[in-house]
């Protein structure tokens, strides 16, 4: 159940960043939502740059703002290289 939470927190997530950079992306539901979550890693190390992670953990956890910001870092490269052509 915790995999579909993610997943659809993660497809508003790379809706929300798509939205922000508009643009023409030829990409579905699916990579939407892979975007969303791997934005939300992204976000998730860049935070860790600033403030120290819980101990424990290897990532630090990204609130919505850094997952937008992470996964609009990702689109952006997505887009650079083209990788969805």
């Amino acid at each position: 159940m915790q995999y579909i939470w993610m997943f659809i927190v993660g497809i508003f997530t790379g809706l929300l960043a798509r939205f922000l950079m508009p643009g023409a992306d030829q990409m579905g539901l699916l990579m939407t939502g892979l975007i969303g979550i791997a934005g939300s890693f992204i976000g998730g190390m860049i935070s860790g740059l600033f403030s120290k992670p819980a101990d424990g953990s290897l990532l630090h956890p990204a609130g919505l703002i850094m997952s937008v910001i992470g996964a609009m870092i990702l689109l952006a490269l997505v887009r650079h290289f083209h990788l969805l052509a």
